[in-house]
């Protein structure tokens, strides 16, 4: 496994793949878990080469967010990326990324219908920041394809949007929310939920989804049911949001276009957030008719 930490680096390590071999790109901020892992192996099975990327990219924090404590365990990180069968780690600096300084830096701004609202509301600026630092690994490594976790889904939205108007050549793939045994979908951010207390006020998040879907299901035919999403959404976070936690949203939208949706019914997409103390969290979960 090759470690790269400047962009030139990159360019060069991908000129030198063999003629025909495809390469899948994972992007991460690494802290790296097993939804990560599931990412690189779904790579692996799709591509003859797979690179990871390890960036905490600082455009993408705002004030007071937690960019210098995000976890950096660089060491482990390439240990489990090795373990893995991964060829290439992009792990470069801040400073190989931003010559110039962020300041000065050409950015994406993402289309306003999909990045001010959700997550954008909460985090001015910060879809620009994941739009910007994706674009420019796609285009040192010219992937053919690129993998990202369905948990961001407002994020993929963005990227996929980004990459239909761009006309860029790589395809983008999700792969499905990966939980905990518990059901908390996997983070990074997990790390921070140092006591009991905050991992039980943590697990609203999946319970008030699982308790929505289960609700639509009971509600009908699963492929025809429809129900009201807000009367739904008062009565599940009634139900199942534990002390300890503060909801910031939670909305329904058409999983094709992220147009919000007033009923819940197949091909909706719930969408999650909330806070545990300082820490803030996400989740997701696409209403199926099937188990």
């Amino acid at each position: 496994m090759e470690l790269l930490t400047h962009p030139d680096a990159c360019r060069l390590w991908r000129r030198q793949l063999a003629a025909g071999e495809t390469l899948a790109l994972v992007p991460t901020m690494g802290a790296l878990h097993q939804g990560h892992g599931a990412l690189i192996r779904m790579a692996r099975a799709q591509a003859d080469v797979v690179a990871v990327s390890i960036f905490v990219n600082p455009l993408q924090f705002g004030p007071g967010e937690d960019f210098q404590r995000y976890p950096r365990p660089q060491q482990a990180d390439l240990a489990f990326c090795q373990s893995l069968g991964v060829n290439a780690v992009f792990a470069p600096s801040p400073q190989a990324m931003y010559p110039r300084g962020m300041a000065a830096c050409t950015r994406v701004a993402p289309p306003p219908d999909l990045s001010d609202r959700l997550c954008g509301a909460s985090r001015p600026g910060h879809f620009t920041g994941v739009a910007t630092v994706v674009l420019k690994l796609l285009a040192l490594f010219s992937p053919d394809m690129a993998v990202f976790g369905e948990k961001d889904a407002q994020q993929y939205a963005i990227l996929a949007r980004m990459a239909a108007d761009l006309d860029l050549d790589a395809r983008l793939i999700r792969h499905p929310v990966v939980r905990e045994a518990d059901g908390l979908a996997m983070s990074s951010r997990n790390r921070y939920l140092s006591a009991p207390q905050q991992r039980e006020a943590a697990l609203s998040l999946s319970r008030i989804l699982f308790w929505l879907r289960d609700a639509w299901r009971q509600a009908g035919e699963p492929s025809q049911s429809r129900l009201s999403a807000p009367d739904a959404f008062a009565e599940a976070c009634q139900r199942e949001t534990r002390d300890g936690f503060t909801l910031e949203y939670l909305e329904a939208v058409d999983d094709e276009d992220f147009t919000p949706s007033e009923t819940l019914r197949a091909g909706v997409r719930l969408l999650i957030a909330g806070r545990v103390g300082d820490v803030r969290l996400i989740d997701t979960l696409l209403l199926s008719a099937s188990a």
